[in-house]
């Protein structure tokens, strides 16, 4: 066996949170390792250095949400004078190619950016011998011992299946797996209604592919109720099916190749059945921490979720022992949280910091065909929060200048801002469904985070013709019942 004797700091996990935390401390000049090993998905995929948002997420996801734009725009672009012969066919084995290496060119930027500065890697599973002690075995079998005095847990989640469902496993996929198709899934049945199951179902549908959507309850729990109703009313009415409270009982292969889904109706209380080339889970994610041997070394974890309890400063509950990202409870599972609570812990352990990572007022966007970008509280959160006496909501349903020409039903564009009743009426959350919702949110997200009035923003002037400028002249509120369609250039 090899020891590789003491670092200052070892990462276990080499994904947005784990890597931000291990070039931070490199900045400090600490000896830094990162352990990083990719368990292949049960359909047998794995990817090189970056963790889920570079290699099967976000960056994946939001090209393939770019593809499907493109296809609408070419539909627009004939009304706006372009001659482009229809029907237009989309080429999966193209768009892969084209994705899977920029990803790979990522891949290859992490291990660069580690070696420029010094941070040792190894591709290895680790698992805990003792605080201060982590061993695994190289690809060859070789088994390595790392020691260090501060040792970052970063494993992030992987997707869950459905245990209980016959041929769950063997049959399906999961977003581990969809970005590195080499060709076309075809039919696709979706099984979830998390933001990943919308996103993907989204995108297949915008790129020509039949495409169904299986949800036993609500679309997108967790984020304001009336924004998601109106993202999945638009995927309804741009051709994404859905299935609502239904779930599946069991898949089988079929002579043809084809997978049989069946599933109940629970409002119907019937068995449905349905035959799809392609069926993908998408009913959230879990902690893979198994292998971690946590336990020995007296890590605590919720035993319900799996994942690690951490304080404010992401230590867990054995001293030298902390963890950032997807792993811990209770925090956003988004990659600009992990990245930001990395830096700050590097800061906070190697350069004489004590700023903790603020979890208030993230924003987030949910790339559906029309993009959900948010920011604060879910008008639901703040009823319950404040109550429905002390909060004004500022509402409008408006039409981007683009779709006018294009003759687009703008129909689910809508926005609404939720703020507190009294004098000053400081603006608790920021809802915006439309084109570019990530860019239009980031933006506001920083008068937010500055604690941001609705007198002020109504101060602010717009910028003309665009969509975020709707934000800045929301005058009627819920309350007053009045209709809330914009009018008027």
């Amino acid at each position: 066996e090899t020891c590789c004797c003491n670092y200052d700091l070892l990462v276990i996990g080499g994904g947005s949170g784990g890597l931000a935390c291990a070039k931070e401390a490199a900045q400090f000049g600490r000896k830094v390792a990162v352990m990083d090993y990719v368990e292949p998905s049960p359909q047998g995929t794995s990817w090189g250095l970056g963790g889920t948002c570079v290699n099967v997420g976000c960056i994946p996801k939001k090209l393939m949400h770019q593809a499907a734009l493109l296809g609408s725009a070419l539909k627009d672009a004939q009304h706006y004078g372009w001659n482009i012969s229809q029907p237009v066919h989309h080429t999966w084995s193209v768009m892969a190619q084209g994705v899977q290496n920029y990803v790979k060119s990522l891949n290859w930027g992490h291990r660069v950016q580690l070696q420029e500065k010094k941070v040792k890697y190894f591709n290895i599973k680790g698992s805990f011998s003792d605080p201060h002690t982590v061993c695994g075995l190289t690809k060859a079998g070789k088994e390595t011992v790392v020691t260090a005095d501060n040792i970052v847990i970063a494993t992030g989640g992987r997707p869950k299946y459905p245990m209980d469902v016959a041929g769950a496993l063997e049959y399906g996929i999961t977003s581990d797996d969809l970005f590195w198709l080499k060709e076309s899934p075809g039919k696709t049945l979706v099984v979830g209604a998390s933001y990943v199951s919308l996103e993907c179902a989204g995108f297949l549908t915008g790129i020509g592919l039949d495409t169904t959507v299986m949800m036993r309850s609500v679309p997108l729990r967790g984020f304001d109720q009336q924004m998601a109703s109106l993202v999945t009313e638009h995927m309804e009415s741009y051709g994404t099916k859905f299935l609502k409270r239904c779930f599946p009982t069991k898949v089988e292969k079929l002579k043809s190749n084809r997978l049989q889904v069946t599933w109940k109706n629970a409002d119907l209380d019937t068995e449905e059945t349905d035959s799809f080339d392609t069926v993908m889970w998408a009913v959230g994610r879990a902690p893979d921490t198994k292998t971690l041997n946590l336990e020995t070394v007296g890590v605590k974890t919720n035993s319900e979720t799996g994942k690690i309890i951490v304080d404010a400063s992401e230590a867990t509950s054995v001293p030298h022992i902390y963890a950032v990202g997807d792993i811990t409870e209770g925090r956003p599972e988004l990659t600009p949280t992990a990245i930001a609570a990395g830096k700050l812990l590097a800061q906070r352990l190697f350069g004489q910091s004590s700023e903790l990572m603020d979890y208030d007022n993230v924003p987030t966007t949910v790339f559906a065909p029309l993009e959900y970008g948010c920011v604060g509280l879910s008008e639901e959160a703040a009823v319950q929060r404040y109550g429905s006496d002390n909060i004004e909501v500022y509402h409008a349903f408006y039409k981007p200048l683009e779709f006018t020409v294009a003759e687009r039903d703008a129909t689910q564009c809508y926005m609404k801002m939720v703020c507190l009743r009294e004098r000053e009426q400081r603006i608790l959350g920021l809802h915006f469904i439309g084109p570019n919702a990530g860019e239009v949110i980031q933006g506001f997200a920083l008068g937010i985070k500055c604690g941001a009035t609705y007198p002020q923003m109504m101060k602010t002037v717009g910028i003309h013709p665009t969509c975020a400028e709707e934000v800045t002249k929301l005058h009627i509120t819920k309350r007053s019942g009045l209709d809330a369609t914009v009018t008027g250039c």
